[in-house]
């Protein structure tokens, strides 16, 4: 028998999980701290978007937390459930993105989110999606090794194949289609999770949330003093390009907040401070800039390179 959802226990969970990324990337920034804004929705729901802007260590990151309603189901989460149009629904999630000043940090994205809708019948049907993926601009190896073995180490409760699984989603996910490129070295992502086990299926999705800083915090730590050049930064620039095109042309989060009538500010705040875009530009070959692409966008397995 399937179990009733437990609304509110996802929903203290996910304020519970804003609170403490947002402390541990303050106290790894050591100079800004997260402004917080909290916004209501006309149609229904509101959030609580945190944002650090020009610290020492990150130029620009958000943090939202956000549970939002409605009557009827917005038409991107209906195009493959048709049975669920017209049902009302409730959505909530945290969503970030951090983008760091110093190149040699990565960016990174993280997103945990529950999705309930109640059709006609008054069975309520649910399902957690989330994730969290890596994008460096001048990439070490050993980082990442390290972020996919947490990723890891967080999926093997759930079964032995569930992270090769959510790996390969990611690769298939985060992937500029226009570029044929990857946006960057992958993650874990999955969505319309539902076993019909409410409580293993909210457990999975608290240990890819918990999960996330315990993979990105230390490689920050190792990267943010790395002295860097203007080349190296107008490089990040030029990268981070590529990190827009995929959020406004691909992204199902930004698709479906816009579709929702969502806050406009707390869905674009994924977008980085800065960036540049130059005509038919190439890496010298055999530059730092080329082995981005060359060698770490290519969705290699990193923890076959760890065990070979």
């Amino acid at each position: 028998m399937t179990q009733r959802p437990d609304v509110e226990a996802v929903k203290q969970y996910l304020l519970g999980l804003q609170e403490q990324i947002c402390e541990r990337l303050a106290a790894v920034d050591g100079d800004a701290e997260f402004r917080t804004d909290s916004w209501d929705r006309p149609e229904g729901g509101g959030g609580i978007s945190r944002v650090i802007n020009d610290g020492a260590v990150f130029e620009k990151g958000g943090v939202n937390f956000s549970h939002v309603m409605g009557e009827t189901m917005p038409a991107s989460a209906t195009a493959h459930r048709p049975h669920l149009a017209g049902a009302t629904w409730q959505a909530m999630g945290v969503s970030l993105v951090i983008h760091p000043s110093n190149p040699f940090v990565p960016t990174s994205h993280a997103n945990v989110r529950f999705f309930i809708a109640t059709p006609d019948d008054g069975e309520p049907v649910y399902w957690f999606g989330g994730g969290y993926d890596l994008t460096p601009y001048y990439g070490f190896e050993e980082d990442c090794v390290a972020w996919h073995q947490v990723a890891k180490d967080a999926c093997d409760p759930f079964g032995e194949e569930v992270y090769t699984r959510f790996k390969d989603w990611c690769d298939d996910y985060f992937y500029l289609k226009h570029r044929d490129e990857p946006r960057g070295v992958g993650g874990l992502f999955f969505d319309d999770h539902n076993t019909g086990d409410f409580e293993q299926d909210f457990a999975l999705m608290q240990s890819v949330g918990d999960s996330y800083i315990e993979a990105y915090e230390p490689i920050v730590r190792a990267r943010k003093d790395t002295p860097y050049t203007d080349q190296h930064r107008q490089f990040q620039l030029f990268r981070r390009g590529r990190y827009v095109e995929f959020n406004l042309v691909y992204d199902r989060g930004t698709l479906f907040g816009l579709q929702s009538g969502g806050r406009t500010e707390s869905i674009l705040m994924s977008l980085p401070p800065l960036v540049r875009w130059e005509y038919d530009y190439t890496p010298a070959p055999g530059s730092e800039e080329a082995r981005l692409t060359d060698y770490f966008l290519t969705g290699r397995d990193w923890l076959e390179l760890k065990n070979g």
